[in-house]
Order: structure tokens, then sequence, then C-alpha cells
């Protein structure tokens, strides 16, 4: 119990910034909050937070550690709930958003199918590029993808997301293929315009050292530094949809989610090229609100959304 506790604290100090907030919302003095911590880092010996008068910072080990803690008491809260509950049925309104390409392909054909199981749970489904503010705007959770901005809202990683160089067997017998990110110079790429997104361009990992190209940002230097390449090309467009359309038709090279490109790689459609090059996954998450008491209907939402997700072959038979 005591750990259980310590996790519980050292949760809630984490995404609320301040010893003070986490000791206000759970009724107890600061005092007490920061004897947990201590408690827990010297168990752990590691440091988690770095704390000083005027701000608080999670170290490396305290991020990592922080997501499992996460991840752990969602499932204890959920498992509870199963025993609990028992045969008490999910109802009430749910409200979720999502990316809007995301959301269309890989969290609209799921909400039906979670309510013919669920019937008493009506549902609320937004599609918005936005990152929405889920408390004031009233939203139970939100789907995203990539790398999360700190918040004072729970995460649970559902799935691995990478991102690949692509283009069609036509094209690249037509063309070529690049053996490098400076190659692509040389050929069509499809990109986001300058209003979009990826205001970095496409990510690499360099597997050596090397002299890169004044394109690069970032420079080149140790192995498995992270550069950024902003290419060139004839055509561009806001929307990532439409890039994979032209893809696909075989007007170039396009650098897209595996979460969009995946059944196209798997059914020989696209073909991955600059794999030695690929950046490192981020993931897809959940995030919802920190609740003492998650809603039937949100766990039951939650718990779907992991059993889907965490099947290999959820992502490759999505077209």
């Amino acid at each position: 119990m005591d750990k259980l506790k310590q996790m519980e604290s050292f949760v809630a100090v984490a995404t609320r910034g301040s010893l003070t907030a986490a000791a206000r919302a759970e009724g107890v003095a600061p005092a007490i909050m920061g004897r947990r911590l201590d408690a827990l880092e010297e168990r752990l010996g590691v440091k988690l937070l770095l704390r000083t008068t005027r701000r608080l910072s999670l170290t490396h080990e305290g991020s990592a550690f922080l997501e499992d803690c996460q991840r752990l008491l969602a499932d204890i809260a959920t498992a509870e709930a199963g025993v609990s509950a028992g045969g008490v049925k999910a109802s009430g309104h749910l409200r979720v958003t999502a990316p809007a390409g995301f959301g269309r392909r890989h969290v609209a054909p799921l909400v039906p199918r979670f309510r013919e199981l669920h019937a008493d749970v009506t549902i609320s489904l937004n599609l918005s590029d936005r990152v929405v503010d889920m408390a004031r705007e009233g939203y139970d959770c939100a789907v995203r993808v990539g790398d999360l901005p700190d918040s004072s809202l729970v995460s649970v990683r559902l799935a691995d997301n990478r991102r690949l160089c692509v283009a069609t067997p036509e094209y690249l017998k037509r063309h070529g293929t690049p053996q490098t990110p400076q190659d692509l110079a040389r050929f069509d790429c499809l990109v986001l315009s300058s209003e979009a997104s990826q205001t970095r361009g496409w990510a690499f990992r360099v597997p050596g050292e090397g002299t890169q190209d004044a394109a690069m940002e970032n420079g080149a230097g140790a192995d498995g530094e992270l550069i950024h390449y902003r290419p060139q090309g004839p055509l561009d467009c806001s929307d990532g949809q439409v890039l994979h359309d032209w893809c696909l038709a075989g007007y170039g090279i396009a650098w897209r989610s595996t979460w969009e490109v995946e059944a196209d790689v798997s059914a020989g459609r696209l073909v991955p090229v600059l794999e030695d090059y690929a950046a490192p996954p981020n993931g897809i998450y959940v995030v919802f609100p920190q609740r003492k008491h998650l809603p039937l209907r949100l766990r039951l939402w939650l718990d779907f959304l992991k059993h889907h997700y965490g099947q290999p072959a959820f992502w490759q038979s999505r077209r």
C-alpha cells in the first residue's frame, strides 16, 4: 500500500507541476507529499524529480517512470472496476477527440463497434488537427499521435508510430532508389506546405559519422544522432491524405506515418526507402484528465482501444 501511495503521489506531483498543487488536490500538507517522494526515490535509488524553490522538473529516469506509473495505475483502476462493477452496465455520454486523418482511419471505425458492445453509451467523436483544451471543452479523452507536451493529463501509450519514406515500386523503377537522405534532392519529394506542420522537415537517424549536406539541420556527428532534412519538391499540400494519394499514384517519395501506410507497404503498393536512416518511433497515446475514479464507459473505451491498437494485424488491415 505504501508503494502504491508513493506512486500515486509521484504522478500527482509530476502532472500538476508542484508539491503544493498535488497536496491541495489530495487534501494533505505539501510536506507529506515531499516525504512520500523522498521515500520513493530512496527506495528506487534514483532521482526522479529535480526540485528547487521556483520550479520542478522530471529527470530522464523520472520521465520513463512516470509513463510506467500512469499505465500501472490505470490498469489497477480498470481491474478494480471489473470486480466492483459486477453486472453494472456502462451508460452515459462519451466525448472523444482525435486528429483528423488518424481519426478517420483508426478511431471512427471503432466507435460503432464499441457501441455494439455497450448499447447504453452514446458517443460524440470530434476530428480536428487542433489540440483541444479537454477540460475547457468537456472531452473525456483524446487520441494523440507524436511526442506529447508536458501537461496535467494522464497519458497511456497505445502503440508505436514511425515515419517512413515511401514510394511506389514503379516510381523507384523509373527513377532509382535514394541511398542517403542527401540523395532526396534528386527525387520528387511530396511535402507538406509551409503553413502545415513538419516545419523542421523530415527526421532521420544518422547510422554513422559523416559530413552532411548543408540542407541538414543540426549537423551530423555521433552515431545515432537525429538530423532533419527539408526536401524541396514539385508538389506540396497542406493535407497529408492528399500526399498519401499522390504517392500511391506514383508522383514521388513521401514521408508518412506507419499508421497511414503500413497496409500499403504490406500489400506491396508502397516500398520503404532509407530504412537504415529511419528515425526512432514516437507514440500513439490516449490522454485523459487526472481523476480518482474514471467512469466505467471511459475505462471500457480505453481498454477497447488498447486491445485493438495492440494487435499488429489491426494496422496492416487498415486501408
